[in-house]
């Protein structure tokens, strides 16, 4: 939906399950449809779509794309952004790093992330900026040798001469953003303006850079990175980074007692990579590649006073309440709004993500996921409005 100063909102259709275009399109008939019944019935609404390569190889097809330009417009509703990070299966199988493969050394990853900007050229309303958003090149572990960060430099600058070529002949502004997150190639601000560093030595003076390439800002990611979002913010504004959407999302973290790790227990499941950064006392962050890692240290590893924090990648719903020991990153998320209500002009592209659905404890599911998601939309909505970026 459309907020004010040109901004608009939408949730992220990563929540439901579906890999080809077919189960795709079912899931917005029958959940996003029915949300936005609950919450923007009388006004346009914004899809957050996210494509598989399957389903994005399926709406390609000449009938299945002007069928859905013609249901978007019956059902007035309207995308300007797609999720383009998970190349495959999304659900109900084990992801965890595998939601980085194929990576931005692969052509495949390239031909994917150009195929979803074609798509979107042709479904982006007239006077709307359209982006996509991606994985951080790689997950760190892949990344052995320079060769294959140069390899991925070059893969992204590849489609940002694709994009830029879209732009101009379609006349829609398009913009890629990279997605840093915790063991990503790129995972805090610093290593991002690194990165952008490079590529921008490399590309001169090319304002194709600027326009066209820039940085989608997870606030549960930047937050399990003990980053603070108005320095974050400010040190990739100064470096000249655009923010090409800003994923709206909270992550969980709490003081690491006994009580509060026996707490985690039920988010340590088979399907996604829960990372977890450790803040000791002394300010030293360490790193676990996922929970059940963190949770397996001897209890020796814990005789700790005071026992660190710890923030774990894990998306919560963001109406959900605390559960005490257990906390939630919202501060973040409400930090990065209060800078957005000062400057506007930051970003005009917000997308919820809270695709654990599935996956979540039992007392954070008892309603289907069509009320969660309403539930966050009247809980992201009024913070907004208290911030003059959306109406009452």
């Amino acid at each position: 939906m459309q907020l004010n100063h040109g901004i608009h909102l939408a949730y992220s259709t990563n929540v439901h399950r579906g890999e080809t275009w077919r189960e795709t399109f079912d899931s917005l008939v029958n959940c996003t449809l029915a949300v936005r019944q609950k919450v923007c019935p009388q006004k346009p609404f914004a899809i957050g779509l996210r494509l598989s390569h399957q389903a994005a190889a399926g709406l390609s097809d000449p009938k299945n794309l002007l069928a859905f330009q013609r249901w978007l417009e019956k059902n007035s509703c309207y995308i300007f952004t797609i999720n383009g990070f998970p190349f495959g299966r999304f659900h109900g199988t084990r992801v965890k790093e595998n939601a980085c493969r194929p990576d931005w050394t692969s052509p495949e990853r390239l031909a994917y992330t150009n195929l979803l900007f074609e798509l979107l050229a042709q479904l982006l309303p007239a006077g709307i900026e359209g982006s996509v958003s991606t994985l951080p090149g790689s997950f760190k572990e892949f990344i052995r040798t320079g060769e294959q960060q140069q390899l991925i430099r070059e893969s992204l600058w590849k489609c940002v001469e694709h994009v830029a070529h879209l732009t101009e002949r379609t006349g829609k502004k398009l913009h890629l953003g990279l997605e840093p997150e915790p063991l990503g190639l790129i995972e805090n601000s610093r290593e991002t303006i690194r990165l952008f560093e490079q590529i921008r030595d490399e590309h001169p003076r090319d304002p194709r850079l600027g326009g066209h390439l820039g940085v989608n800002y997870d606030t549960c990611h930047f937050a399990v990175e003990f980053e603070e979002p108005r320095p974050a913010l400010a040190a990739l504004r100064d470096a000249g980074i655009k923010i090409s959407k800003i994923h709206l999302s909270s992550a969980l973290k709490t003081i690491a007692t006994p009580e509060a790790r026996a707490a985690l227990k039920p988010f340590a499941d088979d399907i996604y990579l829960h990372q977890v950064a450790v803040r000791h006392a002394n300010g030293k962050l360490t790193f676990h590649r996922d929970l059940p890692d963190a949770l397996n240290l001897q209890p020796s590893t814990f005789n700790l006073q005071p026992c660190p924090e710890w923030r774990i990648h894990f998306h919560v719903p963001l109406h959900a309440p605390a559960a005490p020991p257990l906390q939630n990153t919202n501060d973040h998320l409400l930090g990065v709004l209060d800078v957005l209500a000062e400057t506007p002009a930051l970003c005009t592209h917000l997308e919820m993500e809270t695709y654990t659905w599935e996956v979540l404890p039992p007392e954070l599911k008892s309603r289907s996921v069509v009320e969660q998601l309403a539930g966050e939309y009247r809980w992201t909505l009024a913070r907004l409005a208290g911030r003059g970026l959306a109406g009452e």
